[in-house]
C-alpha cells in the first residue's frame, strides 16, 4: 500500500478524536502563535485582507482557529474523514470565510483549487486566483518530495505573499519517538532537517528564508529499543518554514 493510502486511512479512522486531543490542541495553538510572529500582517493590523491557503487542513483546528483573523481559508486534505469533520464544524461556524476541499494539490492551477476559490471568496471575478500566505502545520514530514510541495506553494502565492509552515525537528536519532511505532507506517520523514529545508527554500525562490524553531511540545513517548528510557514528557523542538516569493 502507497504511503499516500496508509495516511488516508489512518487519518480516517482518527479524525472522529482527533480535536479531543490535548497535544493537537497544545500544539495548534502554538503554530498559531507563531504564524501571528513571523507574518507581518498580524503584528501591523492587515491580516484581515489575506487569503490564506493551508496545505493538510485536517479537522480544521488551525483554519477555525486562523478564520476571524483572515480574508478567506481554502484548506486541502486528502483524508475523507478529515474533510468530513472539517464541514461538521462549518455548519455552526459564525463565518463562512473558509472551506476544505479533498484533493491532491501539485498545480496551483488545478480547477478544484480554482473553484473553491471562487466559492469562498465570494464575487471575485479575477481568476486564476492566488494566496497571500500558505499555511501548514504538522502536514510537511508526510510529504515524499519536499522540492515539490515547495514548487507548488511558492506557484499558489501571489507575488510578496509568504508561507508560513510549522513541523517539527528532525534532531538527531530519537525523533523517532514523537510517533508512537503503529503510527510510523505512511510517516515518510522523523521531522525536517534545517539545512535540507533552507536549501530547498532557497532552490525554490523564495527569500527571506527562516527556518529555525519556534516553538517546544512536551509530550509522553513509549519505550524505544536502544533508547533512554524516559520518566515524564520529552520535548520535540518545532520549526517554523517562513519565507517570501518574489
Amino acid at each position: 500500500m502507497a504511503n499516500q493510502e496508509v495516511n488516508n486511512a489512518r487519518f480516517n479512522k482518527e479524525a472522529a478524536e482527533w480535536d479531543n486531543n490535548k497535544k493537537h490542541i497544545e500544539s495548534t495553538h502554538q503554530a498559531f502563535e507563531a504564524i501571528q510572529r513571523y507574518v507581518p500582517a498580524f503584528a501591523n493590523s492587515t491580516s484581515k485582507t489575506l487569503d490564506v491557503l493551508e496545505i493538510g487542513s485536517g479537522t480544521g483546528l488551525l483554519s477555525y482557529t486562523l478564520s476571524p483573523h483572515i480574508h478567506s481559508l481554502v484548506g486541502v486534505d486528502t483524508a475523507d474523514g478529515m474533510i468530513a469533520a472539517f464541514n461538521t464544524k462549518l455548519t455552526s461556524h459564525s463565518t463562512k470565510n473558509l472551506c476544505a476541499i479533498n484533493h491532491l494539490l501539485t498545480n496551483a492551477d488545478s480547477p478544484e483549487l480554482q473553484g473553491a476559490c471562487a466559492a469562498v471568496r465570494g464575487g471575485e471575478t479575477n481568476p486564476p486566483y492566488r494566496f497571500d500566505l500558505v499555511v501548514s502545520h504538522l502536514t510537511l514530514h508526510h510529504i515524499p518530495s519536499l522540492p515539490d510541495v515547495f514548487r507548488t506553494m511558492y506557484e499558489c502565492l501571489k507575488p510578496g505573499g509568504a508561507v508560513a509552515l510549522t513541523d517539527y525537528e528532525d534532531f538527531g536519532r530519537e525523533a523517532i519517538r514523537f510517533h508512537p511505532e503503529s503510527k510510523r507506517p505512511g510517516v515518510e520523514r522523523h521531522g525536517i532537517k534545517v539545512d535540507e529545508a533552507q536549501e530547498v527554500m532557497l532552490g525554490t525562490g523564495f527569500s527571506e528564508v527562516r527556518v529555525e524553531r519556534a516553538f517546544v511540545l512536551k509530550k509522553e513517548v513509549d519505550a524505544e529499543e536502544g533508547m533512554e528510557e524516559l520518566e515524564g514528557e520529552m520535548e520535540f523542538p518545532f520549526l517554523m518554514f517562513y519565507g517570501v516569493r518574489n
